[in-house]
């Protein structure tokens, strides 16, 4: 006799929305432009945006949207083991002609992050607007074939955050070719050191920086964060819009920007056609699910950029985001603790090491 149990959770998620929600729960005000639909689960979203305070102009809505879903399956360790996903309504809705309403909004904010859930022409849209006003692009790409998205839009691109499958299949469609194959871990029995992993991806990273990307940050789940930059001067950040913040964005950057100082990692020099790599470690954690931590990265970091931290020290917030949402059992915790995120970004700015030293190969 087989006996097994099932436990099924509704849960708000989204790329987009968990990356907003986790901006808003450390002080920033995203601004969402996006399509729900009337249905319950449209309901529950505009909701939660109502009651963080958070403007719903920028969301579509009518009886003609089913609002996009998304089933995940999780094996007894919290890995995502399968998933099916509806967001023919993203592509159907989100059409440039809806953006272009919105055009004051991505000109003057600090930065404007798109996902590839967007169709090609939508996302071109996105992008040449936020150009136009040399609004920064971040660019996620959501899954592997999404990610291929990336062809049209690179040259308005400022910072992409692909994991290292997403990263091959961002640098091959750059390519116009299956030049790079991805890394084939279930036929490594020992772990890959840090450098020999990055060595196997530095070609792709190479193929994104030489398109226009100035940064990319390579989430590598356990095994941390590659950031990546043509230019050692993009560590120290974009020259990002000032932003209204509340007291937790304020007191964050206060304490990570006093104890979070150079080290003197950066002190490389780089030889003709290489670029400055920085690897930082994952924290250690309790997990209960992995499904939130990739978006509350990207989303720690940009709110971090966006209350005046630099691009390592937002990383290394970005990386205390993702601990706190694999230790929770939602997407986005419910609240993010100042002591925890601070004490976190402490401990993977100070583990950050370069990776590759031009200087020395």
């Amino acid at each position: 006799m087989l006996l097994s149990s099932l436990l099924v959770r509704y849960a708000l998620g989204g790329v987009a929305r968990n990356v907003a929600e986790c901006m808003s729960k450390l002080g920033t005000k995203p601004y969402m432009i996006s399509a729900v639909g009337l249905d319950m689960a449209g309901n529950l979203l505009l909701e939660q945006w109502k009651s963080a305070e958070l403007s719903t102009e920028g969301i579509q809505r009518h009886q003609d949207i089913e609002t996009a879903v998304v089933c995940n399956i999780f094996d007894g360790k919290g890995e995502l083991a399968a998933a099916v996903a509806s967001v023919d309504a993203i592509e159907k809705f989100l059409t440039p002609e809806w953006v272009w309403k919105f055009s004051w909004k991505i000109r003057s904010s600090p930065v404007l992050m798109v996902d590839a859930n967007l169709s090609s022409p939508t996302l071109e849209a996105a992008c040449q607007l936020a150009a136009e006003s040399k609004t920064p692009v971040w660019f996620e790409p959501v899954s592997v074939a999404k990610s291929k998205r990336i062809a049209s839009v690179a040259k308005y691109v400022s910072f992409a955050s692909p994991n290292e499958d997403e990263l091959i299949a961002m640098a091959n469609a750059l390519s116009s070719a299956d030049v790079f194959s991805p890394i084939k871990r279930e036929d490594i029995h020992i772990k890959l050191s840090v450098r020999s992993l990055f060595q196997m991806l530095r070609p792709a990273i190479q193929v994104l920086l030489e398109k226009g990307i100035k940064v990319i940050v390579v989430t590598l789940g356990s095994d941390g964060v590659f950031l990546c930059s043509s230019e050692k001067h993009e560590f120290d950040g974009l020259n990002f819009r000032d932003v209204k913040s509340h007291s937790f964005s304020r007191q964050l950057y206060e304490i990570v920007n006093s104890s979070c100082h150079r080290n003197g990692i950066l002190n490389v020099t780089r030889s003709k056609g290489s670029f400055y790599a920085l690897h930082f470690p994952a924290l250690s954690a309790s997990v209960v699910r992995l499904t939130g931590a990739g978006d509350c990265l990207v989303g720690g970091t940009i709110a971090s950029l966006c209350a005046g931290l630099d691009v390592m020290q937002s990383v290394a917030v970005g990386i205390a985001s993702a601990k706190a949402a694999v230790e929770a059992d939602s997407n986005v915790p419910a609240k993010h603790c100042l002591t925890n995120i601070a004490d976190g970004a402490r401990l993977a700015y100070f583990g950050a090491r370069p990776v590759f030293c031009p200087s020395t190969l």
